[in-house]
């Protein structure tokens, strides 16, 4: 199956959330400037007509750019999915998005009709690829069988600071690939002095050394910055390999078990694995 995240120019994405306006633009620009190409909105984030007016004009050809934007919820129903993701497309002034998610699984549990949906916004051309987000292993493994089109994703939190191995073992044994967001745990990473002990060592800086950890894992990875010098420094993460060693030092701080999207903060999640 094709994982267009993992292509090169778009293994590395620019989030968007909670950006807006002025400094949704800034960002996008700056980004574009370091040489990111893949953007990353949903229709929760109320930003898609910024994003889109800011890769509008980024001077960038839209073959070059992959946009993501995803479902919400609310909208996983017969009469309503698919006018919202034309919407979705209006407001990114695109005819096609490159990539859409569902981005929750639907309340009550049954993924059947959602990923119907989904199927069917791909087949009308409104996407060219499409995943999931925030599956657990055993969605996973039901996508699999309930539609034919290929996920190209399942979009995940997904950090040093959280043991992930079971979705990275549903990822392997259904070809769906995983991909992040909270690839920073926002900020809680810096609070581990191991990280910038193993930055030092390269030359980096501990959230370098966090995003290149998951790139070594096999993840296409979302990050948002507004500050321009952190903007580029999340993209050059490339030019080094964390050696065995310090990726087993890495992984033993999921024992931490650190997650921001938990059913305290977010009660529609799943019950996560």
């Amino acid at each position: 199956m094709t994982n267009i995240l993992m292509r090169p120019e778009f293994q590395r994405g620019f989030g968007t959330y909670p950006l807006t306006g002025g400094a949704l633009r800034e960002a996008v620009h700056a980004a574009i400037e370091v040489g990111y190409r893949a953007f990353d909105t949903a229709q929760g984030y109320a930003n898609e007509d910024d994003t889109g007016a800011a890769l509008a004009d980024c001077g960038i050809p839209r073959d070059q750019l992959c946009i993501t934007t995803k479902v919400r919820p609310e909208n996983f129903d017969e009469s309503g999915f698919l006018p919202s993701v034309e919407d979705s497309l209006r407001a990114l002034q695109v005819e096609q998005v490159d990539l859409l998610l569902l981005h929750w699984p639907p309340a009550g549990g049954d993924i059947a009709p959602s990923l119907r949906l989904l199927q069917k916004a791909r087949e009308a051309g409104l996407a060219a690829h499409i995943g999931v987000s925030n599956y657990t292993a055993a969605m996973m493994r039901a996508a699999k069988a309930i539609i034919d089109a290929p996920l190209a994703t399942n979009q995940v939190e997904f950090h040093p600071l959280l043991d992930q191995s079971r979705l990275l073992a549903a990822a392997d044994e259904t070809g769906i690939p995983l991909s992040s967001y909270c690839s920073l745990a926002r900020g809680e990473i810096f609070q581990y002095p191991l990280l910038a002990e193993i930055g030092a060592a390269y030359g980096k800086s501990a959230a370098q050394v966090a995003l290149r950890w998951i790139a070594q894992k096999g993840l296409a990875m979302n990050t948002m910055s507004t500050k321009p010098e952190n903007i580029r420094a999340n993209f050059d993460i490339l030019d080094f390999t964390l050696s065995a060693e310090d990726m087993a030092r890495m992984d033993a701080l999921g024992a931490t078990n650190y997650r921001i999207v938990d059913r305290d903060r977010v009660p529609f999640a799943p019950e996560w694995d």
